[in-house]
């Protein structure tokens, strides 16, 4: 079925893009919730002249997405996390927790235009970020643990039976 989109549906399609869906997808989701209409040949022709006469505004729209996309080049996120002995996080990390960090460093950015895995576990990852049609930055995004756990603890219990077992001769 192809359908015309009226609003950004990441991981489908941008605003106005003329795209192929399954018919069920379409009819029963897409369609009735106003996210997308069918692409008859009338259809095809009003959204061609609304792209005419809207040029102008998504040519600004793109360059202010570029200026947002330019700020976030270089930057890169630091999460700090909790993480248990077998260096698995206490819960996980997602593209809100992405937006907060962002947030505080003075990049106003939703969370809902950041995709990304969850991530379970301390090391360094990637989140995308979907400015507009074709502009997007890839980012860092490094997970340190919160609670670094000490080598000393770690090897003391692989100590402590070597001078049980010492003890244990000289018992006798």
């Amino acid at each position: 079925m192809e359908i015309i989109l009226k609003e950004d549906i990441i991981g489908l399609g941008y605003k106005n893009d003329i795209v192929n869906v399954k018919n069920g997808y379409g009819r029963n989701y897409l369609i009735p919730t106003g996210k997308a209409v069918i692409a008859s040949e009338s259809a095809k022709k009003i959204l061609a002249e609304n792209l005419k006469q809207q040029a102008q505004k998504i040519a600004a729209k793109k360059a202010e997405a570029e200026k947002k996309a330019a700020a976030l080049e270089n930057v890169e996120v630091v999460i700090s996390a909790k993480v248990s002995a077998t260096g698995q996080l206490y819960g996980s990390v997602n593209a809100a927790i992405v937006a907060e960090e962002l947030k505080k460093k003075g990049q106003d950015i939703d969370r809902k235009i950041i995709t990304m895995r969850d991530i379970k576990k301390v090391g360094t990852f990637e989140a995308t970020v979907h400015f507009f049609k074709g502009v997007e930055v890839k980012l860092p995004v490094t997970v340190v643990s919160e609670n670094q756990p000490a080598p000393a603890v770690e090897e003391a219990p692989v100590e402590a039976p070597a001078q049980e077992a010492e003890e244990a001769p000289a018992a006798e």
